[in-house]
């Protein structure tokens, strides 16, 4: 299984009639996470006029939710929510914060504002698949360290510990563990040990 989804957070502002629109777009793992990170968007603007949201929060895209906040009707909630359909996010959470300027946007202006603003914010997050990974750690005495080193270039190494020996701990798929194991030990000439760890999803 694989999904995708954004990395981190990231924020994007516009101003639209005189209106301030403030965009913050969150990687949230589940809806407890979700309702987190919405909480500490409105504690950042109490003085909001609104605070729009929508979010996918779990892989498979069931986990839905939206508000308008107050907007009219369909207005801020769906349209934001629509765009994480339209990339087929998960894990996804955007809050469009809204300080009104005294004008007026009708509803197909709201509409086109918060869509629009959902847009730029997403447009702007880095984005990744999301797929199986699993911890790999090698371990080997201190003269194959170079050659350890060398043969992980490029690996996205997690932690190194030298102790007794020197161990790297990597993330790779799941699909690959097997392949990326008989790699280690070839290049290695088997003087490495080698011990699986955590099964997790992770953004390759």
């Amino acid at each position: 299984m694989q999904y995708k989804s954004v990395v981190g957070e990231t924020f994007v502002e516009k101003t639209i009639e005189k209106s301030k629109f403030l965009t913050y777009v969150a990687h949230t793992e589940g809806g407890e996470a979700a309702q987190a990170f919405l909480a500490r968007i409105r504690a950042l603007h109490p003085t909001a006029t609104h605070v729009c949201y929508a979010f996918i929060a779990d892989k498979i895209g069931n986990e839905q939710r939206f508000s308008d906040d107050g907007e009219p009707q369909g207005t801020a909630g769906m349209p934001i929510l629509g765009v994480l359909k339209a990339q087929d996010l998960r894990e996804t959470s955007v809050a469009v914060v809204r300080y009104f300027g005294g004008v007026k946007l009708g509803a197909g202006g709201l509409t086109r504002a918060y869509a629009g603003c959902a847009a730029d914010g997403v447009e702007a997050s880095e984005k990744r698949v999301y797929t199986t990974g699993v911890e790999v750690t090698l371990s080997v005495d201190y003269p194959e360290v170079n050659a350890a080193m060398k043969f992980l270039e490029g690996e996205k190494i997690l932690s190194r510990d030298f102790s007794a020996e020197a161990a790297f701990t990597v993330i790779v798929k799941e699909a690959e563990a097997e392949e990326f194991v008989s790699r280690a030990r070839d290049f290695l000439n088997g003087r490495v040990k080698v011990q699986f760890g955590k099964k997790y999803f992770y953004p390759f």
